[in-house]
């Protein structure tokens, strides 16, 4: 039975036989307070090319009142296996539907939150991929897009948000009815509702006699908190930017951003209604990086309004392309849309989204850009970083590979030509390659259609008198991870190569040489007879996607003087190239953590700071030898109470250094530090210990037994909010007793009951380092449970407790002998297997670490 599945073959043939036309769509939430269900009425229209031919419509519902095709009404048995099995089709049909649907409390379909503050019912949808039929019967697949029209009924006094515009809610009494006008014609996917007392603040984008009503939408309880002023000015700069390079305006009637709860995602693009994550709505001081963070995500949903809404893909096994498109333009729009707050946010790119990639690229799980998606399934574990971050990579390097100017001139065409329609790749290359004269087909066969990463080295030689001799970039392709498909390939890179001199402590670029990659070797005459430079970067300006290495001379000049660099890219990529030597073993973690402590106090941007701190934690837990572990993580909370001492009052640097040694604190000096700054007997200058701040301290302390549930209690007195109680639900998992171990595990494996937010942040809280001991009895435990929860559960909720509650904090090979014994023996779906082996890498990735690491503290 295929369930919620539903194979590409299949969508294939539906949409060869279907031209959907409308959808009116009538949902009753009047009674939203009191949970359950609702009712749920679709009507919809459609053309059949083949008349008598079968079909079905898709519907996920705890059952169904009425089915009615072209007039005759047929038995409730049609709904079976979450479908609506549709016979004897006519020319033209018409299909109503009327079922009883369910809230749900997992960020899937129409998630209903009750915020503690007000004790107020809030409502959004989230339908990416495949849970448009969670509320209502669909056609659930891109391209059988179709003009939608909702009626809500809902309680008076509540706002209800759409694709369409807003109508005067209609009636009297306890509920009021909302009639939206008809979209135009849109996937199913990206369809929308919120609904709740939820409050807004409104303005417009205006571009000569174009005018775009904006909105901005949140909870009453975080009001106070909200910014829509920089919210609107990053919005309008992305309108600008992109209606100049597209061509093409703004497609939809207005534009609401919907701060929303218990969002899984970040953000999803739903045509002129984007839901975004509320706890961008910073209720506490946040670094600037934050900040960055939140503009990228809301220029990635506009850009999508274009490219993903206006054109959408045919299937998702071009997600790749919405994803990367949309991950290009926003970094793209920082960088060089005017007033922009951002310009250096290829620094970010390189050091975060890249990083990203190239981890993803060396799972078990990795595959082409242009990924093989047979079924929903297939699509559900690909929101990843070959997806996004990778995609947007190579993005990146065809337009530096056919221009910017042809590469948006390309985008232009592609917008005109399949507005409202759907497209494959090869729409998107046609229109390029015209913009460009460039031939895209080999480009494409070796980016998109191969996995695996290649990685860049120098080779150097020195005469006697210091000259260079010789130069080559050699270019290796490492085999790809056992169990991955395909095989490792070369392939043609246009790279920069930056020469740095060392001046007064600061690194400086003295000159730049730009030249294409080919083979296992390319020579660089240019620099044959030049005086060999302090450093030399491969991949400077990063115009590639590939693993870069330094040479000795150069890697000793950095690892003493990373700070530097006088420009933020170039440090970007050396951290990023030492976090993934790090990773691959060619770097031992002590060596990583001494040159976090040598580069860190320079490093002045902020975003790259808090990347690398959090990789310094990762190394330490899972990738330095455990007999030197405690000392590094001794080492690194020394140096982040000094760093907090020293740092500027108020900054963002200040705030950064307490999380951290918020995050590894252990000695009794540093947790009373803690303590005191909780309750206020000690002061650090500048030093805001706010809401967010608190909870973090809180939770070191418990979970190294200095906070027990009576100051969890207090805590959550204070904060008594759905942020709060994720934060103490988080404590309360991290305490360093079997009883709070084995409370946490039962909330989550044994019980369904914890919404998503809350099963995230127990399972956060359990998942503690410093806990190995009490960890290890649930590797069993785990393992006998997995198969099951990924039966019963829904995905996101499934995913949460697959990947987080795999025993990857025990680096040891039982765990991998554990784990191959499970894959052998349970037989899991390509998609629960996936998951498996990519937590399996994690720890057999650990292991190589560890013995590296082990072996330097021998040296």
């Amino acid at each position: 039975m295929p369930g919620t599945n539903l194979t590409r073959d299949e969508a294939r043939t539906r949409a060869d036989l279907l031209h959907v036309d409308a959808y009116e769509i009538e949902l009753d939430l009047s009674s939203a307070r009191e949970g359950g269900t609702f009712r749920s009425t679709t009507v919809v229209r459609f053309t059949a090319t083949t008349p008598g031919a079968a079909t079905f419509i898709d519907l996920v519902a705890p059952s169904v009142e009425e089915i009615v095709l072209n007039g005759v009404r047929l038995d409730n048995s049609a709904f079976a296996d979450s479908r609506i099995a549709l016979p004897d089709l006519a020319a033209e049909n018409e299909l109503r539907v009327v079922a009883d649907c369910a809230y749900t409390n997992t960020g899937e379909g129409l998630h209903l939150f009750v915020d503690p503050v007000d004790g107020e019912t809030y409502l959004y949808t989230q339908f990416e991929v495949p849970d448009a039929r969670r509320v209502f019967a669909s056609f659930e697949q891109p391209d059988l897009k179709a003009a939608f029209a909702f009626t809500v009924t809902a309680p008076a006094g509540w706002v209800v948000v759409s694709n369409s515009p807003t109508p005067e809610p209609e009636g009297e009494g306890d509920t009021r009815v909302w009639r939206f006008a008809p979209t135009g014609r849109i996937s199913s996917y990206i369809t929308a509702l919120v609904a709740g007392p939820y409050v807004g603040v409104f303005d417009s984008y205006e571009n000569g006699e174009q005018k775009v009503p904006l909105g901005i939408y949140c909870r009453p309880s975080l009001r106070e908190f909200l910014d829509p002023e920089a919210i609107f000015e990053v919005t309008k700069q992305g309108f600008d930017y992109f209606q100049e390079k597209f061509d093409f305006p703004y497609p939809f009637a207005k534009y609401d951003q919907l701060f929303v709860p218990e969002f899984n995602a970040g953000a999803m693009e739903n045509a002129g209604a984007v839901t975004l994550r509320d706890q961008y709505v910073f209720r506490s001081k946040v670094t600037d990086a934050a900040y960055e963070a939140r503009a990228a995500t809301i220029l990635h949903e506009l850009a999508h309004m274009w490219f993903g809404d206006l054109v959408t893909m045919e299937w998702w096994n071009d997600l790749w392309l919405n994803e990367s498109f949309a991950t290009y333009a926003e970094a793209v729009c920082q960088a060089e849309a005017p007033g922009s707050r951002w310009p250096n946010s290829w620094t970010t790119f390189a050091n975060q989204m890249k990083t990203w990639a190239y981890r993803q690229d060396q799972l078990p799980s990795t595959h082409p850009i242009m990924a093989e998606i047979n079924d929903l399934e297939d699509v559900q574990v690909n929101f990843d970083g070959i997806t996004y971050a990778k995609g947007a990579s190579v993005l990146k390097q065809l337009v530096a590979y056919v221009g910017q100017d042809a590469f948006f001139e390309g985008v232009r065409a592609y917008f005109k030509q399949h507005a409202w329609g759907n497209t494959r790749l090869g729409d998107l290359l046609g229109a390029l390659e015209k913009a460009s004269g460039r031939d895209l087909k080999s480009w494409s066969a070796a980016w998109l259609e191969t996995a695996g990463i290649n990685v860049l080295r120098p080779a150097v030689t020195l005469n006697t008198d210091g000259e260079i001799e010789s130069f080559a970039v050699l270019q290796t392709a490492p085999a790809l991870p056992a169990g991955a498909k395909g095989e490792a390939v070369l392939r043609p890179h246009r790279i920069a190569v930056g020469l740095y001199e060392l001046n007064d402590g600061a690194l400086v670029r003295t000159d730049r040489i730009e030249l294409d990659v080919n083979g296992p070797r390319t020579e660089v005459p240019e620099l044959v007879g030049r005086h060999r430079p302090a450093v030399i970067l491969l991949n400077d300006d990063d115009l590639t996607y590939a693993k870069v290495r330094l040479d000795e001379d150069s890697l000793a000049v950095v690892t003493e003087n990373l700070g530097g660099f006088t420009e933020a890219l170039p440090r970007a990529l050396c951290w990023a190239s030492a976090w993934d030597m790090t990773r691959d073993g060619e770097l031992a973690a002590r060596d990583y953590l001494t040159l976090a402590l040598s580069g860190l106090p320079r490093e002045s941007d902020i975003g790259v700071v808090q990347s690398v701190q959090r990789q310094v934690k990762l190394a330490l837990d899972v990738y330095a030898d455990p007999d030197w572990r405690e000392q590094g993580l001794a080492r690194w909370a020394e140096a982040a109470e000094q760093a907090l001492r020293d740092a500027e009052p108020g900054s963002d640097h200040q705030l950064a250094w307490a999380r951290v040694l918020g995050s590894v604190a252990r000695t009794d000096g540093q947790l009373d530090l803690l303590a005191g700054l909780l309750d206020g007997g000690t002061v650090i200058p500048g030093l805001a210990v706010d809401t967010e701040l608190r909870w973090a301290l809180l939770g070191r302390l418990a979970a190294t037994g200095r906070a027990d549930e009576a100051a969890i209690g207090a805590e959550l007195a204070r904060d008594n909010t759905a942020a709060g109680q994720e934060h103490a639900a988080s404590c309360r998992a991290s305490r360093p007793t079997a009883e709070a171990k084995a409370a946490a595990w039962a909330s989550v494996v044994d019980s369904d009951e914890l919404t998503n937010y809350v099963q995230a942040a127990v399972i956060g809280g359990f998942q503690q380092a410093d806990q190995r001991e009490l960890l290890a009895p649930y590797a069993e435990k785990y393992f006998a449970a997995v198969k099951d929860v990924w039966e019963s559960r829904s995905h996101e909720i499934s995913q949460q407790i697959i990947t987080g509650l795999y025993p990857a904090l025990l680096v040891e090979q039982g765990t991998l002998d554990a784990t191959d014994a499970w894959l052998t023996a349970a037989e899991p779906a390509p998609a629960l297997r996936r998951q498996i082996v990519e937590a399996r890498a994690g720890v057999e990735r650990a292991l190589k670490a560890q013995a590296v690491d082990r072996a330097a503290g021998e040296r």
